[in-house]
């Protein structure tokens, strides 16, 4: 099990100005987080509650139906394209970049066990599009188009240029390269699909984008590149077990979720900075900010009153934001808290050789980059104790398949806990929808002229 360390934001290590008497706090509101924990699983089997994702470790059936779709594109394709944004794409590429070997694209056919290369296109800069065209033979490509309600501008525009590109290439055999995941009934993409004949995958009700990493909107792009999906899901089930346990010495979500909601409210620390000191898993941060922003930042909690809350996340990446953010962390506003994610093990050594001797730096041969990584990630955090700074660690044994379905899993359950903490709606996304619709105006979709009208005026005053 991943573990969590929070020596670093207790009042005796860092003072009383800038740390918790977490003791004190664990007693407070250990029975609140009891009545927390028992309710969300509660409540996750009832409709509307949006959190089926607490349940997806458990479906076997979508499981099942990944790997046997796996299994018969199997060697047909060079490459896979996803195309996605927000919660359809951020998770795949946390994962693939975590789980697949470095640099995986660039490696030969060979070095990749037959497996395709993977491709994320979740954004819509037209330099980039084009420049992925110039390097995709799209014959070869399975497309894997993800979006729930099918109405999403920005993956459905990058659809209907592939769609365009791949029928002029294929015919109408195009829809073997065609796979989509979205709504199970309803939505412009699921009829498409019906329509053309593409094979599908479901975005499942009750579960959010940015929750949905370990439905088919992850698990296939995963089984198709020949991931472990298998041990993720044994790894979920796991951190499930661990994570139903409703005390609070025992459960590191709700350790982590109380920690920020309490360094925000009582001490005015409202950023919340992710930092692997592992590449491979740079972008769990990005993944992470996501999840941080849209489940937290909210204009009204559930009685209505409003209150414009919600920590800010930080993506960092050690040891390379030593170079450039801790400075700042160190000696400037005291208003973060620090999350460390430390390696155990790394799949390899890497061993520094004994030259320069006799130079100022002959102290690194016969080390290992092992050993720099991790002196750098625990001298960074006692550096930041010293500085009365807040930081907690997570670490992991390794980063495999197990391990980080259960890192995403805990951030998932954490979040949700802090949500509570909050008593705001941790599953909605209303600040999201007025861009969208804004979007949709100025594009010309039928049914918002006159928000287009608004929109064209407020444009030409600011």
């Amino acid at each position: 099990m991943i573990k969590l360390n929070y020596k670093n934001v207790d009042a005796q290590v860092i003072g009383q100005e800038n740390g918790l008497n977490l003791a004190e706090e664990f007693e407070c509101y250990k029975d609140k987080i009891v009545h927390i924990i028992a309710d969300l699983n509660k409540r996750k089997d009832k409709n509307g509650q949006w959190l089926q994702w607490m349940n997806l470790g458990y479906n076997e059936e979508t499981l099942w139906y990944v790997k046997e779709y796996a299994a018969m594109v199997k060697g047909r394709f060079d490459n896979i394209l996803v195309l996605g944004i927000g919660g359809s794409a951020l998770g795949g590429i946390a994962v693939t970049e975590a789980l697949l070997k470095p640099y995986w694209n660039l490696l030969s056919d060979e070095q990749r066990d037959g497996m395709p290369r993977i491709f994320f296109l979740d954004n819509i800069d037209p330099d980039t599009i084009n420049g992925l065209f110039e390097v995709l033979d799209l014959k070869k490509t399975l497309v894997n188009v993800i979006t729930k309600s099918g109405s999403t501008a920005e993956t459905m525009s990058q659809f209907m240029i592939v769609k365009d590109k791949l029928e002029k290439e294929l015919g109408e055999n195009y829809r073997y390269n065609v796979v989509a995941t979205t709504d199970k009934k309803t939505g412009i993409l699921r009829q498409i699909a019906e329509q053309e004949g593409y094979k599908t995958f479901v975005v499942p009700d009750d579960v959010g984008g940015r929750f949905s990493v370990f439905s088919a909107v992850g698990l296939l792009p995963f089984a198709l590149v020949g991931l472990d999906i298998d041990e993720m899901v044994n790894g979920i089930k796991d951190m499930d077990l661990a994570l139903k346990n409703t005390d609070i010495h025992n459960n590191i979500a709700a350790q982590n979720a109380l920690i920020h909601y309490l360094m925000d409210t009582k001490k005015g620390k409202n950023l919340s900075v992710m930092m692997p000191y592992s590449s491979r898993l740079k972008y769990v941060s990005d993944w992470y900010v996501q999840l941080w922003a849209e489940s937290l930042g909210k204009n009204k909690d559930k009685d209505g009153n409003d209150v414009n809350i919600g920590p800010t996340p930080i993506k960092a990446l050690g040891a390379t934001d030593q170079h450039s953010q801790i400075q700042l962390y160190n000696e400037g506003p005291n208003n973060k808290v620090i999350n460390f994610i430390r390696v155990e093990n790394f799949d390899s050594t890497l061993e520094i050789p004994n030259i320069f001797e006799y130079t100022g730096i002959g102290y690194l041969g016969g080390k290992t980059i092992n050993q720099l990584i991790n002196a750098e990630a625990d001298s960074t955090r006692v550096a930041l104790s010293d500085y009365n700074r807040p930081t907690v660690t997570i670490t992991l044994e390794r980063v495999d398949s197990y391990n980080v379905a259960q890192l995403l899993y805990m951030l998932e359950v954490q979040t949700a806990i802090a949500g509570e903490l909050y008593n705001i709606d941790t599953f909605n996304q209303p600040g999201v929808e007025q861009a969208k619709n804004y979007t949709y105006a100025l594009m010309g979709r039928k049914g918002y002229e006159e928000s287009a009208q608004t929109l064209q005026s407020k444009m030409a005053m600011v």
